[in-house]
Formats: C-alpha cells, structure tokens, sequence
C-alpha cells in the first residue's frame, strides 16, 4: 500500500516548532551547565533536523534554515552565563585561565571559552572524620570536629590544589594529632580552645595558597576508651568524697573554734562584770566609810561644842553616868564570862576617872589649831 504524502509545513508550523524551542531552552542551559560539549549539542540539532527531514521531504531547503536556527540558538545559549549571587565562576579559553565570572549576566565565546570551574563564596560547614589521637601519656582519644571555609580566591581555588576540601581535611587532622600529641590526657579536656586556635592557625597559613580562608575549628567529642572512662568516673567520686570529708571536717574545726570563742567571750564578759561590780561595791564602801567618818567628826565637834557650852560638863556627868550604870546591867546577860574593873565597888571613882579623860579631849580639842 503506497504512503500517501504528508501536507508541507506551512510558516505557523516553523513559528510553532521555534517557540517549543524556545520553551526548551531553560533545559538546554541545564544541560550546558552539565558540562554537555557544545559540539554534542550541535551534533544533536543536526540529528534531529536529519530525522525531521527524513519523515518530511517536502520540507525543500526549510530544513537547513531550521538547522542554522538550531545553531544559533545553542550559540546562544553557550555564550550566555547567569552567574546566582555568592557564586563565582572560573572561565578558561583555550584550556588557560580567562577570568572569573562575578554574580549577574555574563558573555563568553563559544568553542573558545568554557566554564571550568564553580565555586560558592559562602561559608561552608565541613565536618572532620572521627581519627584516634594519642596523647603524650600514651592514652588513646577518638577526637572530630567541624571546620567552617570560605572561598576568598577561586583562581587560586581552583588552579592551587586538585580538591581543596580533601586538603584542608587532611590537614586538620594531623594538626589535630599534633597538638593533642603534646597534651596529657587530663588537660586535653580544659584546653579545647587552645586546640581549636592552633589548628586554624596551621588551616588559614596554609589556605592561603588554596584561596581558602579557614575561619573556625571546633572539636566536636573528645570520647577516651571505656577504661579510661571508668577510671575518670572513679577519679571523679573519689574528688567528691574527699570534698565532702574536708568540708565536714572544716565544719566541726569552725564549730570547735566557735564554742571556744563563744566561751571565752563569755569568760572575759564574765570577769568584766565581777571587776565592775568590784568595784562599784568598793567605791560604795569607802563613799560609806567617808560618809561615817564625816558623821563621827561632826559628831565629836558636836560633842565638844557642847562641852564648851554653859552646863556641858554636868550634862555630861550625867549621860557617863547613865551609861556606866545601862552597861553593868547587862553584863550578867551578855555571857558566863565577866571582866569586871577593880573599881566596880567605888562608882564614884570609876565616874571621876571617866570624867577625867572627858576633861584631858576638851584640852587637847581647845589646844589644837582651827581646821579652815
């Protein structure tokens, strides 16, 4: 059965068939950005233009403008580069370094300049592998960590080393083994930031040749064997036991010292108050004594004051006499035991001899100087 010919494409077809193109250009970019050879894809229009000529003879010489606009449109899309923001591109014609491509639209030449390199500018966590690290007293430590990079030069990233991150891993982890290699174990633990400083010293010194700025290092675990851990923990309530034997200890040498104190304060408060109260009461006596001294001198001038007077010495005859005869009535009463004067049977004597010492006082009173 012979095939009957297909109608030829008329310009609504063509315009139909460029804006399928069109729509298929953002595909096309994809597959660029790939890394697919621009001498591919103009091998690939040419293909399809072959097998749409093939089912379609009447297209005359139609297939070969549409195979020129195929071209176009690859060179197009080869020479155009929209660079995304933080990104940078590295360009290379003839298999040298061109330039960089900053963020925003760029041009480059097809079959001449091609991308060969792109790199992020932004600041990228990388994770370090966990490595078994030995410290200077011979103790096994499972140490990783987390390094943060930031491209500053994508030439030098690029042309510098063959694979930057592979790099700046490696030597973050014989760094690391370094320095914890000049540690004991016990201060590893309390010197991480003096690491993590060293390590970044050593990654940044040596990112400068790779366009690479390390910005921080920070070790992650520090994991020593189950041994290791036991003995740590063991370490660790032996420190606590001994802390709370020294704080019980310091509690009862402070309760100690302070009933002491407490004790001797009191003692001194004590014998503050007995030499007070000494005092006072010895002050008190002799304000007492004086106070009696002064009674008796007034009452002895007052005595001899009367004595002087007109009728003092018959007064005076009188009241001896009353005492002497008061006292031996009570001497029966006083006790057993009796001392009688010899003169007990002359009162008259015993009166006379009294009045005669009266009689020498008044003398001697008259005779001694006025007191101002």
């Amino acid at each position: 059965m012979a095939r009957r010919p297909r109608p030829p494409l008329s310009a609504d077809d063509v315009a139909a068939a460029l804006a399928r193109l069109n729509q298929a250009a953002p595909e096309i970019g994809a597959a660029a950005g790939k890394g697919v050879p621009m001498t591919a894809k103009l091998i690939l229009v040419a293909i399809a233009t072959a097998v749409a000529y093939a089912f379609e003879p009447s297209m005359g010489k139609l297939w070969l403008y549409i195979l020129v606009l195929g071209a176009i449109v690859v060179f197009v899309i080869e020479g155009v580069r929209v660079v995304p923001q933080q990104n940078a591109w590295v360009v290379e014609r003839l298999g040298k370094y061109y330039t960089t491509l900053e963020p925003g639209l760029s041009i480059i030449l097809p079959f001449v300049d091609r991308v060969a390199y792109k790199h992020s500018l932004k600041e990228v966590p990388l994770d370090v592998p966990e490595q078994v690290c030995i410290t200077r007293d011979n103790t096994q430590l499972s140490v990783d960590g987390i390094i943060y990079y930031q491209v500053t030069d994508p030439k030098l990233a690029s042309y510098g080393t063959s694979d930057y991150v592979l790099a700046i891993t490696q030597l973050a982890q014989t760094t690391l083994r370094s320095e914890v290699g000049k540690m004991e174990l016990d201060r590893t633990f309390e010197s991480r930031d003096e690491i993590n400083h060293k390590v970044v010293a050593v990654l940044d010194e040596a990112g400068n040749t790779w366009g690479v700025k390390v910005l921080r290092y920070e070790i992650k675990n520090l994991t020593p064997p189950e041994s290791i851990l036991r003995a740590m923990q063991a370490q660790i309530t032996a420190e606590r036991e001994k802390r709370a034997l020294i704080a019980k200890s310091e509690g009862q040498r402070q309760e100690e010292i302070n009933l002491a104190d407490g004790e001797r304060q009191a003692r001194i408060l004590q014998s503050e108050g007995e030499k007070t109260a000494a005092i006072n009461k010895a002050q008190g006596e002799a304000t007492a004594t004086r106070m009696l001294a002064d009674a008796q001198a007034e009452a002895v001038r007052a005595v001899a004051q009367a004595l002087s007077a007109d009728g003092g010495m018959s007064a005076a005859n009188l009241k001896v006499a009353e005492n002497y005869v008061a006292a031996f009535s009570q001497i029966a009463k006083a006790g057993t035991t009796l001392i009688v004067p010899s003169t007990l049977s002359d009162p008259a004597a015993f009166v006379a001899s009294a009045l005669t010492v009266m009689d020498r006082t008044r003398a001697s009173m008259q005779s001694a100087p006025p007191t101002a």
